[in-house]
């Protein structure tokens, strides 16, 4: 298992190649579609899928075919973004037809007779789902592990985590399996795998995206949805796309981003859990913050340290409204045995914090919101590290047992949550691999860069400057 050197097929091509090739006759979706069938197959070792169901895939794309056949060439502009593109669903949505098993043993794993709102987006765009990929259970952890399918595991390195909880998303795009894919993200399930997987990974804005509009109205709306993608231009192909914009102004963004100057970047280490458990940066993380410095600084952009300081309140706060989405699941009598360990101390704690408790928090985190965007608003975009330090062990989170594991995950992405708090649009972005070498792992390395509200084409824009000049 690797990630790139295939030879032929969906894997060495760009999500913008692929189109292109289908628009122009040059393949056929179903021959995409039967390739990244294949691959999964051959790839079931990297634990990226969980399912993958070839009749419903195949017939989706002979559908597209006929459409294409029928749409002379001059017209294929205005035929849907993502048109035959075959991609996949992490298994926390429904999408018609496939089993939905968040992955946990303790609830039914039912075959969905509808698709949820972001499927139904993609399918809108023209994707073609070829199946569901590897995720923790109930979406709760930085890494995809879980009690019924095997672990996702980071291409560069099958012994280390892909992340979570997007990170059977993350590992098939890296391996190459899909081109690309829309993923969710409520405290850092986008951008935490992409960055372990060397891959750029978009969380929009709260509200930028409509189909997240209606799940924000029963929680606290930290979950949005956003691409996980080998390149900017393919990611904003895909944001474009899920926010049905056919000017496709973030994509034609990207194509100009070396138009871009003038910015001020502020550059930040701070973390609101550093007071309660210990943040170290490693080699790769501090190399890779330079380097993206240095070339937001070859870019024509100020860049300079943001004195940036956050409320020692907010981990209680935090985990508090976090784990308290686990009382809303519906479990059958004698389920919670079934639970995961995680899942399990998360419901416990849960449980007992009274409702006033909850409102308190929730109120403490309004009030983190508030000034997070006040201080990120002196800057036109915030630079972090995206990871702490390199993926850890497969089994070395839940090794810890539950309260290890989660101060773990804290450690390891301790400047992702506080984003989705916010409400604010953030984007990581890759630049290669740290040299295996004088304390570097060898592994991807990336930044992450946050921006203010409605800023994702800005963010795809830096970020296409930082990856042409750290190439």
């Amino acid at each position: 298992m690797r990630a790139n050197g295939y030879a032929g097929g969906v894997e060495q091509r760009t999500a913008l190649e692929l189109r292109r090739a289908l628009r122009r006759g040059e393949t056929s979706s179903r021959e995409l579609v039967a390739r990244a069938l294949e691959l999964v197959s051959e790839h079931r070792d990297s634990g990226a899928f969980v399912s993958a169901d070839a009749e419903i895939a195949l017939a989706e794309a002979d559908a597209v075919d006929a459409r294409l056949s029928d749409t002379p060439p001059e017209a294929r502009r205005a035929l849907p973004p993502l048109l035959g593109l075959p991609t996949a669903h992490k298994d926390l949505i429904d999408q018609r037809g496939h089993v939905t098993t968040h992955g946990s043993a303790a609830i039914p794993h039912l075959v969905a007779a509808a698709d949820d709102p972001v499927a139904a987006a993609v399918r809108e765009a023209g994707a073609v789902s070829i199946g569901k990929t590897q995720v923790p259970e109930f979406g709760i952890a930085a890494y995809s592990e879980n009690e019924i399918a095997p672990p996702a595991r980071n291409p560069f390195d099958p012994a280390l985590t892909a992340g979570g909880s997007s990170g059977g998303t993350a590992a098939a795009v890296a391996l190459g399996l899909i081109p690309a894919a829309i993923a969710s993200d409520a405290g850092g399930s986008i951008r935490i795998p992409a960055a372990a997987c060397g891959l750029v990974g978009l969380k929009p804005g709260r509200g930028a995206v409509p189909a997240d509009r209606r799940a924000a109205e029963s929680g606290p709306g930290w979950g949005v949805s956003g691409p996980i993608a080998r390149t900017p231009a393919d990611a904003a192909l895909l944001f474009d796309a899920l926010r049905g914009a056919r000017d496709e102004a973030a994509l034609r963004g990207v194509e100009r981003a070396s138009e871009l100057r003038g910015l001020r970047v502020g550059i930040s280490l701070a973390s609101p859990f550093e007071e309660r458990v210990e943040i170290r940066f490693g080699a790769d993380a501090l190399a890779a913050l330079d380097a993206a410095a240095a070339a937001l600084d070859t870019a024509g952009h100020t860049v300079e340290e943001a004195r940036i300081r956050y409320d020692a309140g907010y981990p209680e706060a935090f985990t508090a409204v976090w784990t308290s989405a686990l009382t809303r699941i519906a479990l059958a009598p004698g389920a919670e045995d079934r639970l995961g360990a995680l899942a399990s101390w998360f419901l416990d704690r849960a449980r007992i914090t009274a409702p006033e408790r909850l409102e308190e928090a929730a109120e403490a985190l309004r009030g983190f919101a508030a000034k997070a965007r006040r201080d990120w608003g002196a800057y036109d975009a915030v630079l972090t590290p995206a990871l702490a330090f390199p993926p850890p062990p497969i089994g070395e989170f839940r090794g810890r047992g539950p309260e290890g594991d989660y101060r773990l995950q804290c450690e390891w992405a301790p400047q992702t949550s506080m984003v989705n708090v916010a409400g604010a649009p953030a984007i990581t972005v890759p630049l290669g691999r740290a040299p295996a070498s004088a304390g570097a792992s060898g592994l991807p390395v990336g930044v992450q860069l946050i921006g203010p509200a409605g800023g994702e084409a800005r963010l795809l824009q830096l970020a296409e400057q930082i990856v042409q000049l750290t190439r």
